[in-house]
């Protein structure tokens, strides 16, 4: 896909002069440091408006009585149906509400700060690991394990079947190109492939969750099975689909958030040298990667009514794409949009999304990066890219990130 609504950046930055090395998706033009004519603008080819804008991203999350979130129809009309109960992500008022009152009785902040030193050790751990030499690949042996496990153990699940987990989101992954192919046969047999791995994912954890009903645990799943709001619990299929959300969304997203904020220091030594002196700077490292890299690059929602959005007119029915990595460089919003500032603040970006549909997970990728970032930075020194093995990025539109990161280690 190419955007002629686009111009050639006149302030390159170091990232903007690196991703075309690393494999960045060729739709993702703010990366390059090209931006939009325009805020809000239809894609005729796909059939779909592209939201560039921050504020007008913000608009549309702030209004889900006006933006669905349910867009799977939109895109395959005739796809089977599925068991949406538990599916925050593709939920809309008043069931998201409930459903999240109910997770967040069991999934809470508390939690998550509780799983600091579990964190650290693991770290800790899988570096001790994989430093048998000069270098190591940071997804491989950090990035990916690290938030698997760390969720298998929270949930109770397993964590010897990481590389099953690991497969399920690889699988998702390469079949979430329904943004490049629009609506079309090929974008319905892939969410008919996406909803029945789905079920499989679904029916994995649903199994677990009923062995908690006979047989609690101190773990998530038990917590999830015993929660309750106005007499209601969750059912098995509900624990099932959020249990897989909580994996996949939350897995990929520490991964790459790890990738992205290594990546960002690395290509910005002046940046990095500060942050290595003064290790309270590593939080908001993590929240520059999330606006100039943010895992998840886009969402999508659906008009549920004729609206106005960037001076443009939408009608009902319409599939709307929002683009958070160009709107996170919105040049009306941050000053140099392009430019990796650690110190940046305010930092409005939509890097966990914003209203009700924010990142459940947003505590724990943060706490897991934090931690995982401040320790590569005391254990390696000299962490950095290898010249001779560049990164390699995710190949789907909805993703930004390394799936392969070597670095090296030693002087």
């Amino acid at each position: 896909m190419t955007y002629q609504s686009t111009y050639p950046s006149t302030c390159p930055s170091p990232l903007t002069t690196l991703v075309d090395r690393w494999g960045a998706h060729p739709v993702h033009f703010w990366l390059r440091g090209q931006e939009p004519a325009r805020a809000v603008e239809f894609d005729e080819r796909l059939g779909v408006w592209n939201v560039y804008g921050h504020r007008e991203a913000v608009e549309v999350f702030a209004d889900p009585g006006g933006y669905s979130s349910d867009v799977v129809h939109h895109f395959a009309p005739d796809a089977p149906e599925y068991e949406r109960s538990g599916m925050l992500t593709q939920m809309d008022p008043p069931e998201h509400r409930k459903l999240r009152r109910l997770v967040s009785r069991a999934f809470t902040p508390r939690l998550v700060a509780g799983l600091a030193p579990r964190i650290g050790a693991l770290t800790h751990e899988l570096l001790d690991r994989a430093d048998g030499g000069s270098g190591l690949d940071l997804v491989a042996d950090l990035a990916h394990p690290l938030p698997v496990i760390v969720i298998a153990e929270l949930l109770g699940v397993p964590s010897e079947d990481r590389e099953l987990f690991r497969e399920w989101a690889e699988e998702l992954l390469a079949r979430s190109e329904v943004a490049a192919v629009g609506r079309t046969a090929q974008s319905a047999d892939m969410v008919a492939a996406v909803l029945d791995l789905s079920a499989r994912m679904s029916a994995y954890f649903g199994a677990h969750a009923e062995e908690r009903r006979r047989r609690p645990q101190d773990d998530l799943l038990t917590a999830l099975v015993r929660a309750e709001v106005d007499g209601e619990r969750l059912s098995a299929a509900a624990l099932g689909n959020f249990a897989q959300l909580l994996l996949v969304a939350g897995h990929v997203t520490t991964t790459i958030l790890l990738g992205n904020a290594v990546l960002c220091l690395d290509a910005h030594p002046g940046a990095r040298e500060r942050v290595r002196a003064d290790r309270t700077l590593v939080p908001a490292v993590i929240e520059e990667a999330l606006r100039l890299l943010p895992p998840f690059s886009m969402f999508y929602r659906a008009t549920t009514r004729a609206t106005e959005l960037g001076g443009q007119r939408l009608p009902a029915g319409q599939v709307v794409a929002l683009w958070l990595g160009a709107a996170n460089r919105d040049a009306r919003v941050f000053a140099d949009p392009h430019g990796f500032h650690p110190e940046r603040d305010p930092n409005p970006h939509l890097g966990f999304g914003r209203g009700i549909h924010f990142c459940l997970g947003a505590p724990l990728a943060r706490i897991e990066a934090r931690i995982a970032l401040d320790i590569l930075l005391e254990r390696f020194p000299r962490l950095r890219t290898d010249p001779g093995r560049p990164p390699v990025f995710q190949t789907t539109p909805e993703v930004v990130g390394p799936r392969a990161l070597p670095l090296l280690t030693a002087v």
